[in-house]
């Protein structure tokens, strides 16, 4: 153990790891739960790291091939009946960070931006942005450089509901700029 905080032992770990693995909204990265974890100065990298080995080789959290790791139907019932012996302020910290971490990876299902190249050297750039009631807004666009492609996909991320209020600006919009410009 490390600093001064209120978990105290490597069972209380595997008790805060199962915490958030079940309040996430989806499964994640190494370093989504190392971040979330560390929220108690006591938690040492090393200990975390033996901890989530230990819940991934019993079962309670599962690690996919691409490195994100769930819960399993295990650590929700465990984490369920263990969730009360965790000291009040460090599940207070974790749900805050908790909250953020799920608006972000909400965020993140919600708004989509790729690029696929094309057989004659052009690129698709495909934006998607959706809500909680499904899609919103499916668009593609041809660009002639990879470099263009990457530059828009990452000013949608940024802000796509800006385009999408543009566009549907300017569909709804009865023509009086055009005819203004003639």
């Amino acid at each position: 153990m490390q600093g001064h905080g209120f978990i105290h032992d490597k069972l209380e770990i595997k008790f805060l790891i199962l915490y958030i693995a079940a309040r996430v909204i989806e499964p994640i990265p190494f370093e989504t739960i190392l971040d979330l974890t560390m929220c108690d100065d006591a938690i040492g990298y090393f200990d975390f790291s033996e901890c989530l080995a230990d819940l991934v080789r019993t079962e309670h959290l599962t690690l996919s091939a691409e490195g994100l790791y769930a819960i399993t139907e295990k650590g929700i019932r465990n984490s369920s009946i263990c969730e009360t012996s965790l000291p009040y302020s460090v599940r207070l910290r974790c749900d805050r960070n908790l909250s953020d971490c799920n608006r972000k990876l909400r965020r993140k299902s919600q708004v989509r931006a790729s690029s696929t190249r094309r057989e004659n050297g052009t690129y698709t750039v495909n934006f998607s942005l959706s809500d909680d009631m499904g899609s919103v807004m499916d668009l593609n666009l041809m660009v002639v450089r990879e470099d263009m492609a990457r530059m828009l996909e990452e000013r949608f991320r940024k802000s796509p509901e800006r385009l999408y209020h543009q566009i549907m600006s300017l569909l709804l919009s009865d023509g009086q700029d055009e005819k203004s410009d003639k």
